[in-house]
């Protein structure tokens, strides 16, 4: 959520307290909708003072569930997965990488970015000790709707899926699908339309 950034940006500043208008300048959100967007949580801020920068912030992240720590685990020990198992920004988040998993049996037992990577057949057991309730998928396409299901099996209940393709609803799980490739070619469609532009 770009307000949670915003205020952890600033409490690394040293800074107290941002006004609407100091978030506006930030984000490129405007004050107003600023104003809106946050009183749909509660009263945070003081008219002619702005928010509290630590209030905001403890608040918002207890409403995100973000003021404990939220235990993950990655399937795909490939570049992908291996990257994400290494993105320092979970950590700092509060997000802990739990399990690494796959079926390659020449990945299976070595250790990626310290975490050792496990069959993806022993998810569900694994995990009812681990307590991971968030799932990254880092897979090819063909093989991540079946772990969206070994994943639900075992409990876990949110899943960013990075794996091309879109997923069908398994049981309860939430599913956020990130297609990179997809985003790219939007911005190719962009840099194309640009290039016309200047033609003309």
């Amino acid at each position: 959520m770009i307000y949670l950034r915003t205020l952890r940006a600033a409490k690394r500043e040293g800074l107290e307290t941002l006004s609407s208008a100091d978030i506006e300048r930030r984000t490129g959100i405007s004050s107003a909708q600023v104003r809106k967007d946050i009183s749909h949580f509660g009263e945070f801020g003081k008219r002619g003072i702005g928010y509290s920068v630590d209030h905001a912030l403890e608040r918002l992240s207890k409403i995100m569930g973000l003021d404990r720590e939220q235990r993950v685990v990655i399937v795909g020990a490939g570049n992908l997965g291996s990257a994400l198992a290494g993105y320092m920004g979970f950590r700092n988040s509060g997000f802990r990488v739990m399990a690494v998993y796959d079926n390659d049996p020449t990945k299976i037992g070595r250790k990626v970015r310290g975490v050792e990577v496990v069959n993806i057949r022993r998810l569900p057991q694994t995990n009812r000790k681990l307590g991971a309730r968030i799932g990254i998928i880092a897979t090819p396409a063909a093989a991540a709707q079946g772990v969206a299901e070994i994943m639900a099996r075992g409990g876990i209940k949110t899943i960013l899926n990075f794996a091309p393709t879109r997923l069908r609803d398994v049981n309860d799980t939430v599913v956020r699908n990130v297609d990179l490739t997809q985003e790219l070619e939007i911005l190719c469609y962009f840099l194309s339309h640009e290039r016309k532009a200047k033609a003309n």
